[in-house]
């Protein structure tokens, strides 16, 4: 009641206030993203799939256990870089199986950390100034999102393993001050310090749903059942009790038993892995309490839509009290409605833009018939600008394909076979070792175009462009696990792919190697992005989207900066004239032409499945 009437005072004074002056304007919110997160060219990197820096640490069958499948191989061993991927290798043949996604969930390749370091200055010629790594922590599968702690890095990951092991079971995990700094931990921090030498920022996975069944807390509810001190982290179903005759039972991530989901309330997850985490979370901000300098410059949550909002928004207070410029970007592959709530400054700066790739996948991919116009086009990227609070739309990860989608040159080789906005149903579709109909070939001159044409809208449009690792050297396979191949690199021999998606029948080679020509396309794009700040933060117009002639362009401006840039997605040349321009000259920095302003007007001929970046010049 006393707030009613304090509320109502308010406002009768508010309103005779009127008479005197007016209504002060409304007030823009203030941004929450941090302003780094809107400059730089994302590359993601799936650990073990990478680079092999280090053969010494390469992980033995023992280091298998835990990971699916549950049964354990009669023979194993790390697996051939650059073997044909769908090809049975003879270790393999000898255990005997049928069913090939076993095969390929066993197989290691020997990525790690020092893989990665290596790399560092392919990644800065490329033009990358952020890093996502794919989890890096302890785990016995391929992908490490089944963790055994957050606390540390895979031993297989560094230099020294089995002495990492040791010093890792003395540990108390539930102590914090118990915790040391093994091998691998050390090799990701001196990863984080080189990368930010070269002025890359490094963000981890935070897989904060579930855990592995090799988690410390795990192994102890099933070693002690409910006398665990980590009995309340997991939902159990069931104890083990011969007296009563049940069995133990417990909840996984979508039924999938080999990850654990950890426990949540109303409040989000429980006490007990709240803490945990949130302990984890600060070790790799500010390790050593040396200062925020030495870790970490965010995350990437996964399944963030599994956890409850309240854990999410303490999370983010969490996080920004070690660090105020940490970015937090959020796995949300939903409608952007949905996603709308995660991203009102409390929780997170920003996501995959997977909403972003299916549009774009509907305007430059589909064929005929299936394609959205350029106006539908241009309606569907505004609904996702004005979707979100100032600057979101330019933290947010602008990709095409991840670990958990086909890669873009093979889904433009198999575009419009089914709807990638339609994301349950194009999942398990766009995955050849279930698909007979998805083609796992090697992309085509024509398919190429296809993928140049979305570099050039990527790394112009508003948002952080992302990089799959291996995309900008022609890297393809289908859905998980064929999107997981190992990266190509100049110094490796590859051999030809020949065996179809059943590891039986064979096709023409396919040969592996780097795209020369398509790596020069990203690096240039790349650059261009880098070089001109009106692409990175400028405001976005809108100038012309001609369904008749298939043409879109946009301009990006910032300060005195102004850039224009015109897609034809059309599949012939087209003659295209700018009205309107009030400097004398515009450079496309894509060909490096310069074009005379005549009495307003800009005439160029941009190829079929092409575009043009016009800077202006005032001379």
């Amino acid at each position: 009641m006393q707030k009613t009437l304090l509320f109502l005072v308010s406002f009768v004074c508010v309103a005779l206030s009127g008479y005197a002056q007016k209504t002060p304007a409304k007030e823009t919110p203030k941004e929450f993203v941090p302003a780094w997160a809107k400059n730089v060219v994302w590359y993601q990197i799936f650990p073990e799939r990478f680079r092999n820096g280090d053969t010494s640490n390469d992980p033995s069958m023992k280091d298998l256990v835990g990971a699916d499948p549950a049964e354990p191989p009669k023979v194993w061993q790390v697996h051939p870089w650059g073997s044909d991927w769908f090809e049975l290798q003879p270790y393999e043949k000898q255990n005997g199986e049928k069913e090939l996604w076993k095969h390929l969930l066993r197989r290691r390749y020997g990525g790690d950390l020092q893989g990665i370091i290596d790399k560092l200055a392919y990644l800065k010629d490329l033009g990358i100034t952020a890093i996502y790594l794919n989890p890096v922590f302890d785990s016995p599968s391929l992908h490490k999102y089944d963790a055994a702690s957050y606390h540390h890095i895979d031993p297989t990951l560094g230099p020294d393993p089995m002495g990492d092991r040791a010093m890792m079971a003395k540990e108390n995990p539930l102590n914090p001050e118990t915790w040391v700094w093994t091998s691998a931990d050390e090799l990701a921090l001196q990863l984080i310090d080189e990368a930010h030498k070269l002025g890359m920022k490094v963000i981890f996975d935070g897989v904060f749903n579930h855990m592995g069944v090799n988690s410390f807390a795990f192994r102890d509810v099933v070693k002690n059942q409910e006398f665990s001190a980590y009995k309340d982290w997991f939902t159990i179903k069931s104890w083990e009790n011969p007296t009563k005759g049940t069995k133990f039972d417990y909840e996984g991530w979508f039924g999938v038993k080999s990850l654990p989901e950890l426990r949540e309330d109303a409040n989000g997850l429980v006490a007990g892995p709240k803490s945990y985490i949130f302990n984890a979370t600060k070790r790799w901000m500010n390790p050593k309490n040396k200062g925020t300098q030495f870790g970490i410059d965010g995350w990437r949550l996964d399944v963030a839509f599994c956890v409850a909002h309240p854990f999410w928004k303490d999370w983010r207070k969490h996080v920004r009290s070690i660090n105020p410029e940490a970015y937090m970007t959020a796995e949300i592959v939903d409608t952007p409605e949905k996603v709308k709530p995660y991203m009102q400054g409390d929780e997170f700066d920003g996501e995959m833009n997977y909403n972003f790739a299916f549009t774009c996948a509907e305007f430059f991919f589909n064929p005929a018939g299936k394609r959205i116009s350029a106006t539908q086009f241009d309606k569907k990227l505004q609904e996702l600008r004005d979707l979100y609070p100032k600057g979101v739309a330019y933290a947010s990860m602008n990709l095409f394909g991840s670990h958990d989608a086909n890669r873009i040159g093979s889904h433009i080789v198999n575009r419009g076979f089914e709807s990638y906005r339609d994301w349950g149903k194009y999942y398990g579709a766009s995955q050849a070792i279930n698909n007979p109909n998805y083609s796992p070939r090697k992309p085509q001159a024509q398919d190429l175009a296809l993928q140049k044409l979305f570099v050039i809208m990527q790394m112009t449009y508003v948002g952080a462009p992302m990089v799959y690792y291996g995309d900008e050297v022609g890297m393809w396979g289908s859905n998980d696990p064929d999107c997981r191949k190992p990266m190509v690199w100049r110094d490796m021999h590859y051999a030809d792919e020949i065996f179809e998606a059943d590891a039986t029948t064979k096709h023409a080679p396919d040969k592996v190697d780097i795209n020369k020509d398509l790596l020069a396309h990203y690096k240039q794009m790349i650059a261009i992005r880098n070089k001109h700040k009106a692409l990175q933060v400028g405001e976005y117009k809108t100038i012309l989207a001609d369904d008749a002639q298939d043409i879109f362009v946009f301009e990006r401006v910032h300060k005195k900066e102004r850039i224009i840039v015109v897609l034809n997605n059309s599949d012939k040349d087209m003659p295209f004239t700018l009205s309107n321009m009030p400097k004398p000259h515009y450079h496309d920095e894509i060909s490096g032409k310069t074009f005379a302003c005549i009495e307003g007007k800009v005439t160029l001929n941009i190829p079929a499945k092409w575009g043009a970046v016009l800077v202006e010049q005032a001379k």
